[in-house]
């Protein structure tokens, strides 16, 4: 596990006010919750599919349509639809489009009510929040969202919730951030994003002078740039 003492980040953590965090991926634990909620749909539909073989080719599947989507090259119907409809093509199980779209609507629905967080989530929110102003940016649907952090027992934790269908742009812009910390009250030389993919997250914060957290690298870079994690509990650094 990466050690933070090791680290020299470029940044100043005594002039840090406000933390902004992604959510899926990052405190809020996606691919298991969405695991059990495939397999409650699965059970609902009689999908005769064995669910770990579905998993494994539709999570690289999502995250490859989510970055269409990220970028602005499908809308979130195409979303929706082509990310299992692609999967089940693939695994040569013969489905109605309307059957994908009951699926793919009581998939958005069920989805929040599993609610499983990265460990650590809470312990080091709790001691955070004493410091710094909390706040979230995210990619996610602004009603889906709101449902996780409600159910997940999040939401009293944030000052503010940046969605970007609200703002109408998504991470990496620099609007969704700028719009972030203008909502914050907090300059982007105070701020810290904390969040699991290295584009939207790392990358479009720093473009706005922001420091950055990188929660869970495939890949340790060691950068001088921002900082890695493995775990939320190696947050500590920032008491």
């Amino acid at each position: 596990i990466f050690q933070m003492v090791k680290k020299e980040p470029k940044m100043k953590i005594s002039k840090i006010k406000a933390l902004f965090f992604d959510l899926d991926h990052t405190l809020w634990d996606f691919e298991t919750n969405s695991a059990l909620t495939f397999k409650e749909l699965f059970k609902k539909y009689c999908i005769k599919i064995e669910l770990s073989k579905f998993l494994e080719k539709y999570v690289p599947n999502n995250e490859f349509y989510w970055k269409l989507f990220r970028n602005g090259k499908i809308d979130k119907q195409t979303l929706r639809y082509k990310r299992l409809k692609v999967i089940f093509d693939k695994l040569n199980y013969e489905i109605s489009d309307s059957l994908i779209d009951d699926i793919s609507d009581d998939y958005i629905q069920m989805l929040p009510e599993n609610n499983h967080l990265f460990n650590g989530a809470v312990e080091i929110l709790e001691k955070l929040k004493q410091i710094y102003s909390l706040h979230i940016i995210t990619n996610g649907f602004k009603d889906v969202q709101f449902f996780k952090l409600r159910n997940s027992g999040l939401i009293s934790f944030f000052d503010t919730i940046t969605d970007s269908s609200s703002v109408g742009k998504k991470k990496p812009h620099p609007d969704i951030f700028n719009f972030a910390l203008s909502s914050a009250g907090v300059k982007a030389h105070e701020s810290i994003m904390i969040g699991d993919s290295l584009e939207a997250d790392v990358s479009g914060a720093m473009s706005v002078g922001m420091n950055a957290i990188h929660f869970q690298p495939l890949k340790i870079i060691n950068s001088d740039k921002y900082v890695e994690i493995n775990e939320l509990s190696e947050l500590n650094f920032l008491v």
